[in-house]
């Protein structure tokens, strides 16, 4: 007679719903998996439990099967907790009897090189289509549907609906679900190894659950980036946010090449441009990443980032004003209205603004601040912040703050405001206050740089979402396969072809040394000259290249000059560019293209010029573009302000800049399975109306042209 798998709970679209919300579970193994089914009853489990062991008859009252193949049902999820080289064995029965996913607890696969890595390989062909969390993993935590394939400890107890946990380290997951911070984890999923089952299935199958609100992730990295790019695009049309703190910023960084462009692009870098394009929330902490995930969870939609903040302190006051414009919050002032009948409510020495320290002369009276915070909260703003650090200390005059509390929770009832409490001190907000708020719809947070953070991400989200949703997936490293390292053009024939593709260059001439003072009168003065070839592609540190000459004698000199310190370094300098010079100047940008292997070709805008490293003003963008982005990126940039006119200086030609860079992005999605490098700095940004010059280019690709 075959053996019928048990019915899963609900009907799902996703291939890991068996395993995640199991009617059915196995524990295979000696401790560790009598550990794992100890914590599954613990959280609540009501459905059907097995133990595999060669020779126990039984474990924690559980009969125990001699094998799995002994099973008398197919088992919906397996934990497997037996060494390395038994687990592959275990996995290729569990794959063959048809069960619905396994979690692999043993270590010792990929992650130690080696061996583990062919290990790893057999593990994956012995799984099959099943699905496998791990291997070297705890498993993971189902607080909606109360189980858990994990052996270790962890908080957090059974919700209706809440935030889902992905995480690559085991223990900083087992760690988040004890926090004190009212978080709600429908699951926790440690994803270790990812030797079958990545992050986007996990958010695949987290998609598909009503019941999650939001989506947290711990990263190292990304292995299949399309898969990723495509399951967040669906998590922005749903609505659901992903919050994720990825490990390795400070240590992320590109292996140096020719061109100035690749200095200032690393994967860390291209990371953040991915999450930006895809509405991903990036922290930077572990505190920000719960108080993020506990606002999605608990906070009505905020439709902007002006708010509305209230202390009794001015120095708390002038602590908001700071982070507010850290966090990129906006504090317009209260309307006449409010401020009339703010005025009217306090003394003379009380100013009213916004952020408004309402000082304590209404302190203790619970109408009185209830009217104060009604009226505040009564205008156009998008959220409201009360600051409130409860006392831990048990005295009378506790009471008093109750009341503040009291006040600020009637105000939001009143006005229908999303409203925030914050607190400076973390911890200065115990549980039962956190539940009363969140039960009359404020939303504790603590800490105020991670409330303030978090309020910023939402109001952006939500007002950024459309356009985001209307930008086209990025496309990556895998979708065209690069060959060899390849070849340079010179700048000029890399001028050629950019100005082929639309890009202005100056106009000029290629020669040899005796031709340079005649090109120098043909083009007119002043001229700028350069020795070309690609032994001189950074031509500033060769000394090769000369700016502002105004005669044909100079010209001819210049020559001479780069000619003899090129030979000092044992170079020869044939072949010269001679070309005019580009005034006035308003701004200089670089430009580029810089090969990643995982995203492809990616867009660099920055400050341009020699000091360009040293500046370090860039910003990077995934590949197609758009108008809107790369407008938006150049925004961000310092050197934006001297595009707008700085001091008394003119404006430049800010569409012609964008209109160039877009040309570049344009001219790289075209050449995507061939260009490595392109380097335009500077792209000098003329007066407006007068366009722009790409004064100098690099061009590499990695087939001959």
């Amino acid at each position: 007679m075959s053996k019928i798998p048990l019915q899963t709970s609900a009907p799902s679209h996703s291939r890991l719903h068996r395993l995640l919300a199991p009617r059915s579970i196995v524990f295979i193994g000696g401790k560790i998996a009598e550990m794992a089914l100890t914590r599954c009853r613990e959280a609540g489990f009501k459905g059907e439990l097995y133990m595999v062991h060669p020779s126990k008859k039984t474990v924690g009252g559980v009969p125990c099967y001699p094998s799995i193949e002994a099973l008398p049902v197919v088992p919906d999820a397996a934990y497997v907790g037996v060494n390395r080289s038994a687990t592959i064995e275990v996995v290729r029965s569990l794959a063959a009897l048809g069960a619905g996913g396994c979690v692999c607890y043993a270590a010792g696969f990929a992650e130690v090189g080696g061996e583990g890595i062919e290990l790893q390989q057999q593990l994956i062909e012995a799984a099959d289509a099943m699905p496998l969390v791990g291997p070297n993993c705890f498993g993971f935590i189902n607080y909606v549907d109360q189980l858990a394939l994990w052996p270790y400890v962890f908080g957090g107890r059974p919700v209706d609906r809440g935030v889902a946990l992905i995480s690559q380290s085991g223990n900083v997951a087992m760690n988040l679900t004890m926090n004190e911070r009212s978080v709600q984890f429908t699951h926790v999923i440690c994803a270790g190894n990812q030797a079958v089952l990545g992050p986007a299935d996990y958010l695949e199958a987290l998609l598909e659950d009503s019941r999650v609100r939001a989506i947290g992730m711990l990263l190292e990295g990304l292995d299949d980036l399309a898969a990723f790019a495509r399951m967040a695009q669906r998590a922005l049309e749903r609505g659901i946010p992903i919050v994720v703190m990825k490990i390795g910023r400070t240590l992320a960084g590109a292996e140096r090449a020719s061109s100035h462009t690749s200095s200032l692009v690393g994967s860390d870098t291209l990371y953040d441009a991915l999450f930006e394009r895809l509405g991903i929330i990036r922290v930077d902490s572990l505190n920000c990443l719960l108080e993020t995930l506990k606002l999605f969870d608990v906070a009505p939609l905020i439709k902007g980032t002006d708010i509305v903040t209230l202390s009794c302190s001015g120095g708390e006051a002038g602590i908001l004003a700071d982070l507010c414009d850290t966090y990129g919050l906006t504090t317009p002032p209260f309307s006449a209205t409010q401020t009339q009948s703010l005025v009217a409510m306090f003394p003379g020495y009380v100013t009213v603004s916004n952020p408004f320290d309402y000082n304590t002369s209404i302190w203790g009276d619970k109408a009185g601040m209830e009217r104060c915070f009604t009226t505040s909260l009564s205008g156009t703003h998008h959220a409201a912040l009360l600051v409130y650090d409860h006392p831990t200390i048990d005295a009378p005059e506790v009471a008093e703050w109750i009341d503040c509390l009291e006040a600020f929770i009637a105000a939001h009832a009143a006005t229908g405001m999303p409203a925030f409490l914050a607190c400076t001190v973390s911890e200065l907000i115990p549980e039962a206050l956190r539940t009363r708020l969140i039960e009359a719809g404020v939303v504790p947070l603590q800490g105020l740089d991670d409330a303030l953070f978090s309020i910023a991400a939402a109001g952006r989200y939500h007002t950024h979402r459309q356009a985001q949703l209307a930008t086209p997936l990025p496309k990556f490293a895998d979708d065209a396969p690069v060959g060899s390292a390849g070849t340079f053009l010179d700048e000029w024939e890399s001028k050629q072809r950019l100005s082929a593709a639309g890009l202005t260059v100056p106009s000029g001439q290629l020669v040899a040394r005796p031709g340079v003072g005649i090109a120098a009168c043909e083009i007119g003065f002043p001229v700028a000259l350069k020795a070309c070839g690609s032994a001189f592609i950074h031509k500033s540190e060769l000394a090769a290249v000369h700016i502002g000459l105004t005669s044909a004698s100079d010209v001819e000199a210049a020559a001479d000059a780069i000619m003899k310190a090129a030979a000092a370094r044992g170079l020869q300098a044939t072949q010269f560019i001679v070309e005019s010079m580009a005034t006035p100047t308003v701004a200089e940008l670089i430009v580029g293209i810089h090969r990643d292997p995982q995203f492809g070709p990616t867009l660099v805008i920055g400050s341009g010029g020699i000091l360009v490293e040293l500046v370090g003003d860039s910003v990077s963008l995934l590949l197609p573009t758009d108008r809107a982005a790369v407008d938006q990126a150049l925004s961000r940039l310092k050197v934006a302000t001297l595009i707008k006119g700085f001091r008394g200086r003119p404006e430049g030609d800010r569409a012609a800049a964008i209109d160039a860079i877009l040309a570049i992005a344009a001219f790289a999605c075209a050449h995507w399975g061939t260009i490595q490098e392109l380097d335009v700095n500077p792209l000098i940004v003329l007066p407006k109306g007068y366009g722009i010059i790409a004064v100098d280019a690099l061009l590499r690709f990695s087939e001959p042209q």
